[in-house]
C-alpha cells in the first residue's frame, strides 16, 4: 500500500482525507495530543484495520473523535448532564469522557465493555477532517503499538508508512502526551488517564472524583483495559527504561557511574554533564515535559544507546501524566534514590571474611542485602530473561526457566559476553538493591548493607554512601575457601586468581578491614562511626 502525503494547509487535501475516511480507508491526523490513526467509528470493519495496521491489541478500547456535541447523542444510551460543564470549560481541547454506549458503536470500537470514550479535538484540521467526513472517527495514537506516541508526521511515517492509506502533516503537536480520560459510569467520575487536563480541573466542574489505582500502577491479572494507555507496558523505545526518582546530584551521581553506555533523559540545562543526553522539558514543568516527552523516548533509539534513565517529573498536575506515560514505557521500572540511612558497600577477595564483617555489622542493627541473591532473583524477571535469551540464544530457556549453569557456560567464554551479561543483569541487581534499601528504611535499621563481590565492576557504588572492602593474607584466604568449598588447594588458587589482586580492592574502597582471624571490633567500629 502506498500512503499518500497530505498536507493540513490544503483544504483539497483535508477533502481527500475526508473522503478515504468515507470509504472505509485510514488516516493519520494531526490534533493538539498525539497524531491520531483514524477511521470512521460507526464502520466495524473499517475500525479492525487500524488495530491490524498498529499491531494493537484487539481488546484495547479506542476512543471516538467528534466535532460538535450535536454528535454525541447517537453513540450513547444517555447523555449525562455533566458532560455539559466539562465540554463548556475542557472541550474542544485533551479530555476524554466516558458514558454508556449506544448499538451504534460497534464492538470493535469498545471491545467487551458497556461504554464509549468521547472527545471534541481543539486541533482545527482534526475538527475539519470530521466535519468533512460526516462521521465521528475513532482514533487512536497513530504509530506502531507499545511505541512512543507520534507528535510530529515523520514519527507517522517511521511507524506506519505503507501500511495506512493517508497522512494528513499538521505540525507538531502542541499538547504532547494522550488526552486526560475520566469516566462518567462510576459514582464517583474516576480518572482512567491523566494528561493535559489535570485532576484539580476536573474536581472544579465534577467535584470530588476517584483515581483508578491503575494510574500509578499494573492492571491486575485480568483485569480490562476501560480505556487506552492502560496495559502494563506503552510508550516503550526499543532501549530498556528505568525512571529515577531523587536530586538532580543523586540522579548525576548514577547516571556516571554506569558501566555500559547510558542515555541520560533530563530536564533542561542538565545535559551538559553527560555524554550522552537528552533534554524533555523544564524541571517542575510538567506542560514542557509532556511536549518534549515522547519526541525524547524516540530520540533515545537514535542514539543508539540500550538503556535510558529518565529523571522523575513531579508526580502532580500534567506531571502526573507524564509520570504515566513513563512507568509504563519503563513497564514500572522505577529507582528512587531518595534514600534517608547510610548505605555501606562490601567487598573483598573470596576468603577474605565478607560474610564474618557482614554478621557483625548486622548484629548492630544494620540491615545486610546478599548482591547474590539478588542476581538470583534478576534473572527471574521476563524482561532480562527475554534481553538474556535474544543475545545468548534462546535454548537458554529449558521449560519457562533459564538454565543458569548453560548461561553461566556461554557468558563466561570470553570477556565480551561476560560484559553483555553485566550489562542485563546489574541494572536490575541495582534497582532490587534500592527496592531492599527502602524496606530497611522502614525496618527501622539504622543503615543497609550491599554485600556485593562484584561492587567496583557495577553500578551499585552510586547508590553506597561508602565502601568497604576486606583483605587477609593469602594463606588464610587458601585454608577458609578449601575449608568453606571442600575443594582442593589447586581448585581454591583458581578460583583466586580468577580476581583481580588486592591492591584494586585496597585502591577504591574508602575503608579497608583487614580480617586475618583477629578480633574485629575495633574494624567494626570504624565503620559505624561512619553510621
Amino acid at each position: 500500500m502506498k500512503t499518500l502525503k497530505l498536507n493540513s494547509k490544503i483544504h483539497t487535501d483535508l477533502e481527500t482525507a475526508a473522503e478515504i475516511l468515507g470509504n472505509g480507508g485510514l488516516v493519520a491526523i494531526p490534533t493538539e495530543t498525539v497524531y491520531g490513526l483514524a477511521a470512521n467509528a460507526l464502520d466495524a470493519e473499517a475500525v479492525k484495520k487500524i488495530f491490524v495496521a498498529k499491531g494493537r491489541p484487539n481488546d484495547n478500547p479506542l476512543i471516538v473523535h467528534v466535532s460538535s456535541l450535536e454528535e454525541i447523542p447517537p453513540l450513547v444510551e444517555t447523555v449525562d448532564e455533566r458532560l455539559y460543564p466539562l465540554a463548556e470549560k475542557f472541550w474542544p481541547g485533551p479530555l476524554t469522557v466516558i458514558m454508556k454506549k449506544s448499538p451504534a458503536v460497534p464492538d470493535a470500537v469498545s471491545p467487551n465493555l458497556d461504554t464509549v470514550a468521547i472527545r471534541m479535538p481543539s486541533h482545527p484540521d482534526a475538527r475539519e477532517i470530521i466535519r468533512l467526513s460526516g462521521v465521528p472517527l475513532a482514533a487512536p495514537s497513530a504509530n506502531a503499538s507499545g511505541k512512543p506516541s507520534p507528535t510530529s508526521v515523520s514519527h507517522v511515517v517511521d511507524d506506519l508508512d505503507g501500511k495506512i492509506d493517508a497522512v494528513v502533516d499538521g505540525g507538531i503537536c502542541s499538547v504532547g502526551v494522550e488526552s486526560t480520560v475520566v469516566t462518567l459510569a462510576t459514582e464517583p467520575p474516576t480518572l482512567l488517564r491523566p494528561g493535559g487536563v489535570t485532576v484539580e480541573e476536573l474536581e472544579s466542574v465534577l467535584g470530588k472524583i476517584a483515581i483508578s489505582p491503575a494510574v500509578l500502577e499494573k492492571l491486575k491479572d485480568g483485569e480490562k483495559a476501560e480505556s487506552p494507555g492502560m496495559k502494563y507496558k506503552h510508550y516503550a523505545p526499543k532501549a530498556r527504561v528505568t525512571v529515577v526518582k531523587g536530586s538532580f546530584e543523586k540522579y548525576k551521581k548514577f547516571l556516571l557511574a554506569q558501566k555500559e553506555a547510558a542515555c541520560a533523559v533530563c530536564f533542561e540545562g542538565e545535559g551538559r554533564y553527560f555524554e550522552n543526553a537528552i533534554e524533555y522539558g523544564k524541571e517542575n514543568d510538567g506542560a514542557s515535559q509532556a511536549h518534549g516527552l515522547f519526541e525524547a523516548l524516540r530520540e533515545v533509539d537514535e542514539s543508539g544507546c540500550g538503556s535510558a534513565f529518565v529523571r522523575c517529573p513531579m508526580i502532580d498536575g500534567v506531571g502526573l501524566a507524564v509520570y504515566n506515560r513513563l512507568i509504563r514505557s519503563a513497564a514500572f521500572r522505577v529507582i528512587d534514590l531518595d534514600i534517608s540511612i547510610p548505605v555501606i558497600g562490601l567487598t573483598g577477595q573470596t576468603g577474605a571474611g565478607k560474610s564474618t564483617v557482614s554478621g557483625l555489622l548486622a548484629e548492630n542493627g544494620v540491615y545486610c542485602i546478599d548482591a547474590d541473591i539478588l542476581a538470583r532473583k534478576a534473572v527471574e524477571n521476563p524482561e532480562v530473561i527475554s534481553a538474556l535469551a535474544e543475545y545468548f540464544g534462546n535454548d537458554i530457556i529449558v521449560d519457562g526457566s533459564l538454565d543458569r549453569h548453560e548461561l553461566a557456560r556461554r557468558a563466561f567464554s570470553d570477556a565480551e559476553k561476560q560484559r553483555m551479561l553485566n550489562a542485563t543483569v546489574h541494572p536490575e541487581v541495582t534497582r532490587l538493591a534500592v527496592e531492599e534499601i527502602h524496606k530497611a528504611e522502614k525496618s527501622g535499621a539504622n543503615a543497609a548493607l550491599i554485600d556485593a563481590a562484584l561492587l567496583f565492576e557495577s553500578d551499585l557504588t552510586a547508590i553506597c554512601s561508602f565502601t568497604v572492602t576486606v583483605i587477609a593474607e593469602k594463606e588464610t584466604r587458601l585454608e577458609r575457601i578449601m575449608k568453606r568449598d571442600s575443594i582442593s588447594r589447586e581448585d581454591a588458587l583458581i578460583r583466586m586468581n580468577a580476581q583481580k589482586d588486592e591492591e584494586y580492592y585496597i585502591g577504591k574502597a574508602d575503608i579497608v578491614i583487614n580480617n586475618n582471624g583477629g578480633n574485629l571490633a575495633e574494624e567494626i567500629r570504624k565503620i559505624l562511626s561512619k553510621i
